[in-house]
C-alpha cells in the first residue's frame, strides 16, 4: 500500500485539520532460508560486540536483512547506532530510507535525541537528495511498525528548524498536524530562533500565528522572540502591547524582555521610556544585567548624550553590576567621538587598573579618537602597545591611521600606512581611498593621487562626483592632463568614470577658463 500525502503547503494557506487522517500501517516480511539464516548469525556476533566477524559478511549485508537487524536490535539503542554507523562504513549500499527511519524511531523512543539530531545532520544536510517529505512519509510507515511515539516527527521538525530549512519545517509540521501531531514548544522556539538569526521577522510572525491557531501553547520566550520580531520590523506599539499581554497570558516578563523592548526604545530615540522600563524592572524585583545597561548607556552614547550615558554607568556601579569590556568600549568610542580624548584616556586608565580586558576595539576607539584630533604621536604610540598586550591590529585599526594623517595632510604617510594595510591582508574601504586621493589633490600630488585612484577602480568602485570634480580640476588646474590618458590606458576598469571627464572639451573649456583667469591677473 502506498499512501498519497496532501501536497505541501505553507503555513499562511494551512487551516487546522479538525480530523485527523488515520496513521498507515506497513510490514516487512519476515527472513525466510538464507536470509533467516543470516540475520540469525550477524545479529549474535553484534549482541556479542564479535566486531571482526562481521567483516566478512559486509559485503552479503542488503537492505532488507539490514532493516531486519535494525528492529531486532531496537531495545539497545547504543549498539543500534554503532552497526548503523558501522554499515555506512563497510557497506553504504545496504542502507535505506527505511533503515534511517527505524534508527530514528528507536534513538527518539529513548531519549537519545542527540544522536538522533547528530544522524540527521549527517544524512540529509546540507546536500542530501531526501526530500523532507519522503523522509515523513518513511517515518509514517514505520511508525507502527516501531510502536513510535511522536518524539520522532517532532525530532524531525526540529532538525530542519535548526539546520534553517524553513521550507522543510514548515512542511512537516504542515504534514504532522494532518496525523494529529503537534511540535512541542521547545521545538517551535527553535525555529522561530533560527528564523529571527537571519532577520527572518515575516516567517516568525506566519509561524507565531500558526501555533496560536494550532492550539500550541506559547512560553515566555516564545513572546520575546515575537517582540524581538516586532522591534526589528520597527513595530515599537505591537512589541509593547504584547509586552503589556504577557501577565494576562500567564508569564511574567524576564529580564530579556525588558532588554528587548530597552532596546527598541533607544533605537528609536525614546530614552525616557527606555530608562522607565528600567525602573520598571527593578520594581517588579528583576535584577537589571550587565546587557540592560550597556543597551542604555549604548542608546546615549550614539546621541552624544554622554552626561546621560555616565549616570547610567554610576547607577550600574550603584547596582553592584560590573562593567564589562563592552561598557567601556561604547564609552570610550562615545568620548572618541566627542573629541574628547581627554576623558577617553582616563576611562581606558581606569579600565585597566581595575583589571577589566582590553581588545582591540578598545585600542581602535582611542587610535581614532587620538588622529580625529590630529594627535597621530599618540596614536602610533597605542598601536606599539598592541604588540605588547598580544593584540593583532585589524583593518579599523589601519583605517583610523590612514585618517589621522589625512587629517594632517601628510599624504605619504598615510599612503605608507595605506600600503601596510593591504599587505596584511586588509581591503581598505571605498571611503578610505577617497580620502587618501583628496589628501594627494590637495597636496598636489596627483601622481600619488593617481595611484590610488587606480586601485580603488580595479576594485571595481565608482569614484564619487565630488571626489571626480576635485580631481579633474586640479589635474587641469596644474598641467598634469598627462596623468589622465596614463590613467585611461592602464585601467580597464576606467569606465567607471564618466566619459565628460575624459573628454577633451573638458579639458580644453576647464584650461581655457584657467588661461582667461590668469589673463584677467
Amino acid at each position: 500500500m502506498k499512501l498519497r500525502l496532501p501536497p505541501i503547503r505553507h503555513l499562511s494557506s494551512v487551516s487546522p485539520n479538525p480530523a485527523s487522517l488515520p496513521i498507515p500501517h506497513r510490514t516487512i516480511p519476515s527472513p525466510q532460508s538464507q536470509d533467516l539464516d543470516f540475520v540469525t548469525v550477524f545479529h549474535s556476533h553484534l549482541i556479542n560486540s564479535c566486531w571482526p566477524k562481521l567483516l566478512p559478511l559486509a559485503p552479503s549485508l542488503t537492505p532488507f536483512r539490514l532493516l531486519h537487524l535494525l528492529l531486532l536490535l531496537r531495545p539497545d539503542p547504543t549498539l543500534s547506532l554503532s552497526f548503523y554507523n558501522w554499515a555506512h562504513l563497510h557497506n553504504p549500499s545496504s542502507l535505506s530510507l527505511s533503515s534511517l527511519s527505524i534508527l530514528l524511531h528507536t534513538l527518539s523512543q529513548s531519549r537519545h535525541l542527540k544522536s538522533a539530531h547528530s544522524i540527521l545532520s549527517s544524512s540529509l544536510f546540507p546536500t542530501s537528495p531526501i526530500s523532507s517529505s519522503n523522509l515523513f512519509q518513511s517515518l509514517l510507515y514505520t511508525y507502527r511498525l516501531c510502536s513510535s511515539t511522536p518524539q520522532v516527527f517532532d525530532l524531525l521538525f526540529s532538525a530542519y528548524a535548526r539546520e534553517k530549512k524553513f521550507r522543510d519545517a514548515t512542511d512537516i509540521f504542515c504534514s504532522m498536524r494532518d496525523y494529529g501531531f503537534l511540535p512541542n514548544i521547545r521545538s517551535c522556539n527553535a525555529f522561530l530562533t533560527s528564523s529571527l538569526s537571519l532577520r527572518r521577522n515575516d516567517i516568525v510572525f506566519s509561524f507565531y500565528r500558526e501555533m496560536r491557531r494550532s492550539r500550541i501553547s506559547p512560553n515566555v520566550y516564545t513572546l520575546n522572540m515575537v517582540m524581538s520580531a516586532y522591534c526589528n520590523s520597527g513595530k515599537l506599539e505591537k512589541a509593547v502591547e504584547l509586552f503589556g499581554k504577557m501577565e494576562t497570558l500567564g508569564f511574567s516578563p524576564t529580564v530579556a524582555s525588558f532588554n528587548t523592548l530597552i532596546d527598541a526604545h533607544c533605537k528609536n530615540g525614546v530614552f525616557c521610556a527606555a530608562v522607565r522600563l528600567l525602573k520598571s524592572m527593578k520594581g517588579k524585583g528583576l535584577e537589571p544585567s550587565v546587557v540592560t545597561y550597556n543597551t542604555l548607556i549604548n542608546g546615549f552614547c550614539k546621541e552624544a548624550r554622554l552626561h546621560e550615558a555616565n549616570k547610567i554607568l554610576n547607577e550600574m556601579n550603584v547596582s553592584m553590576v560590573t562593567p564589562n569590556t563592552v561598557t567601556y568600549n561604547i564609552l570610550l568610542n562615545g568620548y572618541c567621538k566627542a573629541n574628547n580624548s581627554e576623558m577617553a584616556s582616563r576611562l581606558f586608565e581606569e579600565m585597566v587598573r581595575k583589571g577589566v580586558a582590553v581588545d582591540i576595539v578598545t585600542y581602535n576607539s582611542l587610535i581614532l579618537g587620538f588622529c580625529n584630533e590630529g594627535k597621530t604621536k599618540k596614536a602610533a604610540l597605542l598601536v606599539k602597545e598592541l604588540d605588547a598586550a598580544d593584540i593583532k591590529p585589524n583593518a579599523s585599526t589601519f583605517a583610523a591611521l590612514v585618517v589621522g594623517q589625512c587629517q594632517r595632510k601628510n599624504s605619504e604617510r598615510a599612503f605608507q600606512v595605506f600600503k601596510a594595510m593591504k599587505k596584511n591582508g586588509f581591503d581598505p574601504t571605498p571611503e578610505i581611498h577617497e580620502m587618501l586621493i583628496s589628501t594627494f589633490c590637495k597636496n598636489g600630488d596627483y601622481e600619488g593621487a593617481v595611484e590610488v585612484l587606480k586601485n580603488l577602480l580595479e576594485r571595481c568602485f565608482a569614484p564619487s562626483k565630488g571626489l571626480l570634480d576635485e580631481f579633474f580640476e586640479g589635474i587641469c588646474e596644474a598641467r598634469k592632463t598627462h596623468l589622465v590618458e596614463k590613467l585611461r590606458s592602464e585601467v580597464s576598469n576606467a569606465r567607471l568614470i564618466p566619459e565628460t571627464y575624459f573628454s577633451r572639451n573638458y579639458m580644453k573649456e576647464y584650461q581655457g577658463n584657467i588661461c582667461a583667469e590668469e589673463t584677467i591677473s
